[in-house]
């Protein structure tokens, strides 16, 4: 009984503790490529518990040690950067402000709220007598953007990794795969003349030729977890004045491609069946995807966790390892003005990891 009032007694200072680090990470800009302020909050943090502490540009990383030395290894992983405020907030976007059980602030959703639970579930679990796995937590950088010095450049520093626990706001269901991205820049090349003589060969005709091919189009192999692959144009240029006809147009395609398909076989479908020239401007995010039957999965199902396919982007997709994707506050307060997080939602956040992690064993699947 002392025991579990001891360990309820740390779980209150932890969240605690993660609400505080919150309030200034959130009070700290961290727009992406611009995070070494809040690289330092998060080391400080770490440090305040005595933990050792890696920095490579504004990623930082730990490593737990109650472990066997053979013992897999589980990454908690979320990132400190965010995007730019837009112009229609109404409150200062870097005054963490408490509104009973809403904390605003930019980044407090995405993914501050994750970042400082990943931060606090990591204490709790290193100062445990001993865990059937090594524990690393990264709290890394340029994430909105997919940028070359955010977790992707660390990966090789961390070693050999079994899961990766994505920290991005969920609302703590377990996300089993996430689709990738393709983004495609197209230019369909006619012929210009004069609109009036009928001259020429249009290049807007051409691409809207494209464009319903597009449209019409369904890939066979559809995703019991994320559906079908999705094409949509979403950008179109032509034309200089209203007598000419265009002699080339512009438009760009977004995919998102299920695990079904590599982004790479979505792309020679374009390049075969389009007539116009397909340019690849981003084909690297790959969709991801984890066995059902995987011991994470099945230990979020027995503690009553949903599980989902995601339609948006993470660094999930950077990672060649088994990976879910879980963390509080919800996806669509992401990238919008007066973006906020619950009280309860950080607190239920971390109970809810401790809770997944402290009785996961992989060894089974190694």
């Amino acid at each position: 009984m002392y025991e579990m009032k001891l360990n309820q007694r740390i779980r209150k200072n932890l969240i605690e503790q993660a609400l505080e680090l919150l309030k200034l990470l959130i009070a700290t800009p961290s727009h992406s490529r611009e995070e070494v302020r809040t690289a330092q909050h998060i080391k400080d943090f770490l440090n305040s518990y005595g933990v050792s502490v890696h920095r490579k540009d504004n990623n930082i990383w730990a490593i737990g040690e109650n472990c066997d030395e053979d013992a897999p290894t589980v990454l908690l992983n979320s990132h400190h950067d965010t995007i730019k405020p837009t112009t229609d907030w109404t409150k200062d976007p870097y005054i963490p402000l408490y509104d009973g059980e809403r904390i605003y602030g930019l980044g407090s959703n995405d993914a501050g709220g994750s970042a400082v639970s990943l931060l606090a579930t990591f204490i709790y679990l290193t100062t445990l007598p001993k865990l059937p796995y090594r524990l690393i937590v990264a709290i890394t950088a340029e994430e909105e953007i997919s940028g070359p010095k955010g977790v992707h450049s660390i990966l090789r520093d961390l070693g050999k990794i079994d899961l990766g626990i994505v920290g991005e706001p969920t609302g703590m269901n377990m996300a089993i795969a996430e689709k990738g991205l393709v983004v495609i820049d197209c230019i369909a090349h006619g012929k210009s003349g004069h609109a009036a003589r009928d001259e020429g060969v249009n290049a807007l005709y051409l691409a809207l030729e494209d464009i319903n091919l597009i449209k019409d189009h369904t890939f066979d192999k559809v995703s019991h977890v994320l559906g079908p692959v999705k094409m949509t144009v979403t950008q179109i240029d032509a034309g200089s004045q209203h007598n000419v006809v265009p002699a080339s147009c512009h438009f760009v395609i977004d995919v998102r491609t299920n695990e079904l398909y590599r982004n790479q076989e979505v792309i020679d479908f374009l390049e075969e069946n389009l007539q116009s020239e397909v340019k690849q401007r981003s084909a690297w995010l790959n969709s991801s995807s984890i066995d059902s039957n995987h011991p994470v999965v099945l230990r979020g199902q027995a503690i009553g966790l949903d599980t989902f396919g995601s339609s948006t982007l993470s660094d999930q997709a950077l990672m060649d390892f088994p990976t879910v994707k879980i963390g509080p506050g919800k996806s669509e307060r992401s990238h919008i003005a007066d973006e906020f997080i619950l009280i309860s939602e950080i607190r239920d956040g971390i109970n809810t990891y401790i809770d997944l992690l402290s009785e996961l064993d992989l060894k089974t699947t190694i």
